[in-house]
């Protein structure tokens, strides 16, 4: 296994999709986790295997660790780079494999959750996760769950639009578009849904006018946030004594709910279980962000459990 040397250059070639997959921050989380060898490792959301590769490549310990994923195309991605070593690969969302595991008995000492929509998801334009491609409405994470895009589009009611897009996509004009939602449909397409959140904004937006309906919609559909203020408990009880959970988030909504986790569980108490490692949320640097624009809006947290 070629071991992480370059944080700049260091990318993975899925062969089913021929995507190139950047892992985002690697060089920070193996920084704060600091991997040791014979430690047992849980990625909930391990993808294309590019955090998975450099820390297992430290720990060696392939026997005890786990990697989760709910993408078809990521599962047989990670098949191709670590089947026969005898690691196991869960093929679910991470709050079901988590409270699995949890039930099993598991201990980690290193968990990492990468949230968010990977590059290969963006790139792969018949998955309908960017708005810049005609692809159908779809932007399911697990391709075997029923509910689309284009049912959060085409049945919720204008209301309920309203509430997505202001909830979840942080959307200032969350009233306009999902008045504009209702008044064509049907829609059947990225480009028409974006082309309504164009219409909605005229020229005034200074990030495409689509981004913030089009991140809604997503969230909405693979039920990110939920799961997220699920799972962030389970997460905490399956860390071993000393264990470090580093958690990347790519907007504001994600990262207020680890940030209010982590202070929840840490603090000068009697009761504090973590200790934050990351007084600010950590964000990659001009180099990374140059190589790989998609970074720019990450930030990286990592507590480790006192006991």
């Amino acid at each position: 296994m070629t071991l992480y040397k370059n944080k700049n250059k260091k990318m993975h070639r899925n062969p089913h999709t021929n995507n190139v997959h950047t892992p985002v921050m690697l060089a920070e989380v193996i920084e704060y986790v600091e991997p040791l060898k014979a430690e047992r490792y849980l990625d909930v959301t391990a993808g294309y295997g590019g955090h998975a590769e450099a820390i297992l490549g430290r720990s060696e310990n392939y026997e005890q660790s786990v990697l989760i994923d709910r993408d078809a195309s990521a599962i047989k991605e990670l098949m191709h780079k670590f089947g026969g070593r005898g690691i196991q690969i869960l093929h679910q969302d991470y709050l079901s494999a988590s409270l699995s595991l949890l039930k099993q008995g598991r201990s980690f000492d290193i968990i990492v959750a990468d949230l968010g929509v990977s590059s290969p998801h963006l790139n792969e334009v018949s998955r309908g996760f960017s708005f810049t491609k005609d692809a159908p409405l779809d932007m399911r994470m697990d391709q075997q769950q029923q509910l689309t895009a284009w049912d959060i589009v085409n049945k919720s009611s204008e209301e309920q639009l309203a509430d997505v897009l202001r909830n979840y996509g942080e959307e200032p004009r969350y009233r306009q578009i999902a008045k504009l939602i209702v008044k064509n449909r049907p829609i059947s397409s990225t480009t028409e849904l974006a082309a309504l959140a164009q219409k909605a904004w005229g020229r005034h937006s200074r990030t495409h006018p689509a981004t913030r309906t089009f991140q809604a919609i997503r969230i909405a559909v693979n039920d990110e946030l939920t799961q997220l203020g699920q799972a962030l408990p389970v997460w905490l009880r399956l860390l071993a004594p000393k264990g470090r959970l580093a958690i990347i988030s790519f907007h504001s909504l994600e990262d207020r709910v680890v940030k209010q986790f982590f202070a929840s569980e840490s603090g000068d108490r009697y009761d504090s279980i973590l200790t934050v490692l990351t007084k600010h949320p950590v964000a990659p640097g001009p180099h990374e962000i140059a190589n790989n624009p998609r970074s720019r809006s990450a930030k990286l947290r990592v507590a480790v459990k006192q006991k």
